[in-house]
């Protein structure tokens, strides 16, 4: 069979491209071909992608993937690096250990995301890390209503609201007060911005649970998908959310508990 490797790149990082140059040869010298377009690397059945890049990238990488089950290995040109498995001075030892086989592949829940104008399906994305709902800049607080699996549940007058995985959780949903969740653990995650009620809280709820999001006040609100795709809901309108039937594959070398992670990367570096 062919050794193909895909390569994701952020190109908006002349780092991530330089070091790509490095990496394809040490791979050819090894008998593997390189692609870097995602047609090719669908036909030729790549059997596993290396992103290049920070977090961003990483999910976008793996959100394509994921339809494909191919998994993704994330290097770290960015800042933070939550999700990305390397940083880049570790690179060739790490792909050293991929082509010989050690290391697992972490399948990470996803949601499917379907909005609903007149009772269609508009749009339908995958996500990875979050569903952020938003009031724009000329509205005053808006009400987003959140049912679970066809029941009222919970009301939210707020800026607006955050679903999220795990993987998300450490993303725009920890800046807004959520909670750290493990990727094992099988949840969805709903976290108001800047909520005008006291009994607006964080809620965990099961990866079984079908969320409906409903715009019951205000005109108008934002919706993004991943701090990527956005499109604008009005009065009325829904969103409906719920686990993805396809899982995102992330390759693990077993060098970082995800404790080890949170440690690393959310140290309170004040008091050091």
């Amino acid at each position: 069979m062919e050794r193909v490797v895909g390569l994701w790149l952020n190109m908006s990082k002349p780092e991530a491209q330089t070091f790509s140059l490095q990496i394809r040869p040490w791979f050819e010298a090894r008998g593997w071909t390189v692609l870097t377009e995602w047609k090719d690397i669908i036909e030729r059945r790549a059997q596993f992608l290396i992103s290049l890049g920070g977090d961003g990238t990483l999910l976008q990488a793996a959100r394509e993937g994921a339809s494909f089950r191919i998994p993704v290995l994330g290097v770290n040109f960015g800042k933070l690096g939550f999700l990305c498995e390397i940083e880049r001075e570790d690179v060739f030892g790490a792909l050293e250990k991929v082509l010989s086989g050690d290391y697992i592949i972490q399948e990470r829940l996803m949601l499917s995301a379907v909005v609903k104008r007149d009772g269609l399906d508009d749009l339908m994305l995958l996500v990875l890390n979050d569903v952020v709902f938003s009031r724009e800049s000329t509205d005053s607080v808006i009400t987003l209503q959140a049912n679970l699996s066809g029941e009222p549940t919970i009301s939210y007058p707020a800026d607006g609201l955050i679903v999220s995985t795990p993987t998300g959780s450490t993303a725009y949903s920890l800046s807004a007060g959520g909670p750290i969740v493990s990727p094992n653990v099988q949840a969805i995650l709903l976290t108001p911005l800047a909520a005008h009620s006291l009994s607006a809280r964080p809620v965990v709820v099961s990866d079984l649970e079908e969320l409906e999001i409903i715009l019951v006040s205000g005109q108008q609100c934002m919706v993004t998908f991943d701090g990527r795709n956005s499109v604008r809901i009005c009065s009325g309108e829904t969103v409906i959310i719920k686990t993805a039937t396809v899982k995102a594959q992330l390759i693990r070398l077993g060098s970082r508990s995800f404790p080890q992670v949170v440690r690393e990367k959310l140290r309170d570096r004040w008091h050091e």
